[in-house]
C-alpha cells in the first residue's frame, strides 16, 4: 500500500467537512463539558458512525487523564482521526470560534458602559453563576468522588485553597492530590480498546517536548524581558497547562492569575464569568473575554487572541503527544491512580472556588440570594438550558434593581 493510500485509509474524510460539523456544535453545544461529550457521542458515534462507542469511550478517558479543555481534546482527536492534523485545526477553531467571537464582543461592551459593578443585571449574572458552579461541583463529585477516601482528598484540597493564599496553592492542591491517588488509592479497570487516531513518535515526541519547552521557558522569558505580551501568553499557556477538569476548574486559577495579580477587575471577571454560561461552546473561550478585558495592554482583540491561543495550545500539544503512548499508559496502573486522585483534588478545588470568590461576590443581598436559588432549581430539576437560566436571572437582577 503506498503512503497516499494509507494516509487515506487513516484519514477517510476533508477538512472541510469537520470544519462544518464542528461549525454547527460551536453554534448550539450549550450546557458545559458533560453536555458537549453527549453531542458529540450523538453526532459522531449514532449518526456519522465515525467511531465506535468503545472507541468514543476510550477517547474520553484519555482526555480525562490529561489537563486542559476535555470536549475541546476529544473535539481535537475526532478531527484528527477523520482529516488528520488539518482536521484537528478545523475542529478545534470551528467549534471554538463562536463562543470566543461572542464573549469578546461582551468585554467590548462592559468596556463601552463602563464599570457594571452596580449593574443589577450583573448581581443576577452573578448569582446565576453560583448556581452552575454548585451544579459542577455536585455533579462532579458524584463521578470524580464516589468513595470515602476520594471524598477526603477533595476535602482537604478544598481547605487547603480557602486556608492558604497565593497563585501557586491551586497547582500544590494537584501534585498533592496526584500523590494521594498514588500512594492510597487502589486502581480501577481500564477498557480495552485500540488506536484511536494515528500519531507518529516523531510527531508525538515533538508535540511533547513543544509542550515542555513552552512551560518552561514563557515565565522565565515573561521575568527576564518584562513584556506584557509574553505575560499574557505565561499565564493562559501556564493555566491550560495545568486545569484538570474541564471548563469550569479554570475559574480558580484564572481567577488568582488575573484578579488577584491587578490585570482584570473582580466585577469584570464575574460578569465574564456568567456570560460565558450562556454562549455554546467550551467555557475555555473565558480566557478570550479575560484577554479583551485586561486592564493594561495587550488587550482588546489581539489580547483575545493571545489568551485564546494560549490556554487551548496545551491540551492540543499533550493530546498529540500521548496518544501513540496511551494503550500502554492507560493499562499501568499506577497512571490511574494518579489519575483518581487528581480527580479528587479538583472536585475540592471547584468547591473552593465555589465558595470564594462564586458566593462571596455572588449572594450580596435576599434578592441575589433567590435568583441563586431559582436558577440551581431550573437547572437540577427543571432541566432549563444553562443560557436560559443564565439569561433569566440577569433579566431578574435588573428588574430588583
Amino acid at each position: 500500500m503506498t503512503s497516499r493510500a494509507a494516509a487515506e485509509r487513516r484519514h477517510p474524510g476533508s477538512v472541510a467537512e469537520v470544519f462544518w460539523v464542528f461549525l454547527r456544535l460551536g453554534l448550539t453545544s450549550f450546557g458545559g463539558p458533560v453536555a458537549h461529550l453527549a453531542y458529540f457521542r450523538e453526532a459522531f458515534v449514532e449518526r456519522r458512525r465515525w467511531l465506535t462507542d468503545e472507541a468514543y469511550a476510550d477517547l474520553v478517558a484519555l482526555c480525562q487523564f490529561l489537563p486542559g479543555p476535555g470536549s475541546s481534546q476529544v473535539g481535537m482527536v475526532l478531527g484528527l482521526r477523520r482529516a488528520g492534523a488539518g482536521g484537528l485545526l478545523a475542529a478545534w477553531i470551528a467549534f471554538t470560534l463562536p463562543s470566543a467571537v461572542v464573549l469578546v464582543a461582551f468585554a467590548y461592551g462592559v468596556a463601552a458602559f463602563g464599570d457594571p459593578a452596580g449593574a443589577g443585571w450583573l448581581h443576577g449574572v452573578k448569582a446565576a453563576a453560583v448556581a452552575v458552579v454548585a451544579q459542577a461541583v455536585l455533579s462532579m463529585a458524584r463521578t470524580l468522588t464516589p468513595d470515602l477516601k476520594r471524598l477526603v482528598i477533595a476535602a482537604a484540597g478544598a481547605a487547603c485553597i480557602l486556608l492558604v493564599a497565593g497563585p501557586g496553592i491551586q497547582i500544590g492542591v494537584i501534585v498533592l492530590g496526584a500523590l494521594a491517588g498514588w500512594l492510597w488509592l487502589r486502581a480501577e479497570e481500564a477498557p480495552a480498546v485500540r488506536g484511536l487516531a494515528y500519531v507518529s513518535r516523531r510527531a508525538a515526541i515533538a508535540a511533547l517536548v513543544a509542550f515542555g519547552s513552552l512551560l518552561v521557558a514563557l515565565p522565565v522569558l515573561a521575568a527576564v524581558t518584562e513584556d506584557p505580551t509574553l505575560r499574557l501568553a505565561d499565564i493562559f499557556y501556564r493555566t491550560g497547562a495545568l486545569v484538570f477538569g474541564g471548563g469550569h476548574v479554570v475559574l480558580p486559577l484564572l481567577q488568582a492569575q488575573t484578579v488577584e495579580a491587578g490585570l482584570v477587575d473582580p466585577d469584570t471577571f464575574l460578569a465574564g464569568y456568567g456570560a460565558a454560561q450562556a454562549v455554546p461552546g467550551p467555557l475555555f473561550t473565558f480566557s478570550a473575554y479575560l484577554g479583551a478585558s485586561m486592564e493594561s495592554g495587550p488587550n482588546g482583540v489581539l489580547g483575545a487572541t493571545i489568551a485564546l491561543v494560549a490556554v487551548f495550545l496545551p491540551a492540543g500539544l499533550l493530546v498529540v503527544g500521548v496518544l501513540p503512548f496511551w494503550d500502554r499508559l492507560r493499562e499501568a496502573p499506577t497512571a490511574r491512580r494518579v489519575v483518581m486522585g487528581v480527580n479528587a483534588a479538583v472536585v475540592g478545588i471547584l468547591a473552593a472556588a465555589l465558595y470564594d470568590p462564586v458566593i462571596t461576590q455572588g449572594i450580596v443581598s435576599v434578592g441575589t440570594a433567590v435568583i441563586a436559588v431559582a436558577a440551581f432549581a431550573s437547572q437540577w430539576w427543571g432541566r432549563i438550558p444553562v443560557w436560559a437560566a443564565v439569561l433569566a436571572a440577569a433579566a431578574l437582577g435588573q428588574l430588583i434593581a
